[in-house]
């Protein structure tokens, strides 16, 4: 290994990238024009790498395959790890065992960064309240850059912004595993619910990955927390409530003694500043806000108490929410059919935020098309709630039969496609219902990602509004 102050990413650093999905091949690009050299590795087949290994090669950037990687560590300073890539994974054992420091790219992209860091994670709400919170900062008139888990690799986003600028970014669980310094100006965790326990031990465990986001945090720094939500209100006790050196803002449902931000009569968000002029300022009613659902009422009242801690102004966080609408595949309408309304919520990839999408429909009848790759997480709950707010349910993927075991008054179909699905919802909906996708699981084992299983649904419905239209 070639001895460097490691890890400022400068000419004096040769970097090895593991993963190449966009995060890591965003870091590729980065990286190849600021550091010494890069080179990269992944564990996938060749055939699914072709499009990466194809812009490596257009880069001059040589792909390191893993059987070649104790030889290729002798030049490396320092690894830059994918957020799909968890840190017991073999292959990065292997170069830990070389002595050799691994940062995730969340933490890459916050040391390359000069601009002011919001960063927002949570089990569900995290990239519609990313994106909301760019739009507040957008309202005020700041020049924002949106990155993270949300779509865009945030160290494309981090390059790029000046130092009078600010920067959102949508950690996850898995990005927060392995940051070292990365301490954002201001942290929001939203929630935190069964999820991921394919890759985490216990919901401990899990919850510890996302108390990550603050651990860096000091004086100059706020936390906002979720009091509503158990764990979350948890960081305020015991252990984490030393850890928090940070400011801490909690927004609730109602008031409460340690409540910033509130409901009043579940009608109106309320500031109740701490400090300054003490009296309580009228924010927003709720019939305002154009998301559905209850859980997105939550999610606003996080990106509106970040908004105020970072100084915007009311009238521009009123604003921003009022005209912010929501997000692809994320409870978005597809098409209303012989008076069904299909709404493709694939985002949902854990029971809670099925859960959350079923009460967003308290007043119609649903045909929930769900399942999928199961994370390990317990489908009780949802098979309860599915129960009780579904006259229907068609099951797709691995987790179709475990999620069939859950449901006790609804009735199952399984489907073998997302087209048998739709055509089977369709049967079983009458004119007022909505025909909800609404997994509660990964994609990957029919989809390449819930972007994919998403714009499926909407191919088969948008289909089946065709051949309704011919047949007439």
């Amino acid at each position: 290994m070639i001895e460097s102050t490691s890890g400022r990413f400068d000419r004096t650093d040769h970097a090895l990238v593991i993963g190449l999905g966009r995060s890591g091949r965003a870091s590729v690009d980065v990286l190849r024009a600021r550091i010494g050299s890069v080179v990269a590795t992944d564990e996938a087949p060749a055939e699914e790498l072709a499009d990466a290994l194809d812009e490596l090669r257009a880069a001059n950037v040589t792909f390191v395959p893993p059987s070649e990687l104790e030889a290729a560590l002798e030049n490396v300073t320092v690894a830059v790890l994918s957020p799909g890539i968890a840190l017991n994974n073999p292959l990065v054992r292997r170069v830990q065992a070389a002595g050799i420091p691994v940062f995730s790219e969340v933490e890459v992209a916050y040391r390359l960064c000069k601009a002011p860091i919001v960063a927002v994670t949570g089990t569900k709400g995290k990239t519609t309240t990313t994106a909301l919170v760019g739009a507040l900062f957008a309202a005020a008139g700041k020049t924002v850059h949106v990155g993270g888990n949300i779509g865009n690799p945030l160290i494309r986003e981090t390059v790029d912004a000046a130092a009078g600028d600010w920067v959102v970014a949508e950690v996850s669980s898995f990005q927060l595993e392995s940051i070292r310094s990365f301490k954002p100006r201001i942290s929001l965790i939203l929630n935190v619910t069964p999820d991921h326990l394919d890759r985490y031990h216990s919901m401990e465990e899990y919850a510890e990955a996302k108390f990550r986001i603050f651990t860096n945090q000091g004086l100059g720094d706020t936390f906002v927390g979720n009091l509503d939500d158990p764990i979350v209100a948890s960081a305020s006790e015991g252990q984490y409530g030393d850890r928090i050196k940070a400011r801490t803002l909690w927004f609730s449902d109602e008031p409460h003694r340690q409540s910033t931000l509130y409901l009043r009569n579940h009608e109106l968000i309320v500031y109740a500043p701490p400090a300054g002029d003490p009296r309580p300022v009228d924010i927003l009613p709720v019939r305002e806000i154009a998301l559905r659902g209850r859980h997105n009422v939550e999610n606003v009242m996080g990106a509106v108490l970040v908004a105020l801690a970072a100084g915007l102004p009311v009238g521009a966080i009123r604003e921003g929410v009022r005209t912010f609408r929501p997000l692809g595949h994320r409870l978005e309408p597809v098409a209303e059919v012989d008076g069904v309304q299909y709404v493709d919520d694939s985002k949902a990839t854990n029971p809670g935020s099925v859960i959350a999408a079923m009460r967003a429909f308290a007043e119609r009848p649903i045909v929930l098309i769900a399942g999928g790759k199961a994370k390990g997480t317990d489908f009780a709950e949802m098979g309860k709630v599915i129960s009780s707010r579904a006259k229907a349910v068609v099951l797709i993927g691995d987790a179709a039969e475990e999620i069939a075991g859950v449901v006790k008054r609804a009735k199952v179909e399984l489907a073998s496609s997302m087209e048998d699905a739709v055509a089977r919802a369709r049967d079983l909906a009458d004119p007022g219902d909505v025909v909800l996708l609404s997994p509660g699981c990964a994609s990957f084992d029919m989809f390449r990602s819930a972007e994919h299983r998403g714009e499926q649904f909407a191919n088969a419905v948008h289909a089946l509004e065709k051949t309704i239209a011919h047949a007439r």
